[in-house]
């Protein structure tokens, strides 16, 4: 798409009237860069955490069983889920946390980095979507959406022995 492409043109007042309602109905002041027609925020007073998708299907089901569970950004081409959340704090210095958040291939987002909200051309895409839409301008604290991608790490799952398992008492 050049410049002068009337559906670039197009696609960046979309991208600009969504920003608006963004920022009106949902307190996320992002802003359009225009030559992707991408909507961007900056971490700071919003976070995030980005996941596999099946770790985020555990980690909304645990949000959602004990308050309400907040905006989820969908990737579907790379099976990726990102939570918004409360304002960022400094948890992202915390060494346990990284490896916890590392092994399960979890991130949280850095202050200053840019996190992507989903576009009129990112949806029609299927490139970004909402997983879980905004709801007025409630997101979760931070510290809650890591305390449940924790609390869902596979090991902490229930589960009976594998058939790999192997007992002290059976002969190897």
């Amino acid at each position: 798409m050049s410049a002068l492409d009337p559906s670039s043109y197009t696609a960046t007042q979309e991208a600009l009237a969504r920003c608006r309602r963004y920022r009106k109905e949902h307190g996320l002041y992002g802003v359009v860069d225009s030559a992707l027609g991408r909507i961007m925020l900056e971490v700071g007073a919003v976070s995030a955490v980005t996941m596999p998708a099946d770790l985020g299907h555990r980690v909304r089901d645990r949000l959602s069983a004990q308050q309400r569970c907040g905006p989820v950004i969908g990737h579907p081409r790379s099976g990726r889920w990102t939570f918004l959340t409360g304002p960022s704090d400094d948890s992202y210095l915390d060494m346990a946390l990284f490896s916890d958040l590392f092994r399960d291939c979890a991130s949280v987002a850095l202050p200053g980095s840019n996190i992507v909200l989903p576009s009129p051309t990112d949806e029609h895409s299927a490139y970004r979507i909402w997983i879980h839409p905004p709801d007025g301008d409630f997101r979760p604290d931070l510290a809650e959406v890591l305390a449940a991608v924790r609390e869902c790490h596979p090991q902490h799952r229930t589960a009976g022995p594998s058939a790999n398992d192997v007992s002290a008492s059976e002969p190897v």
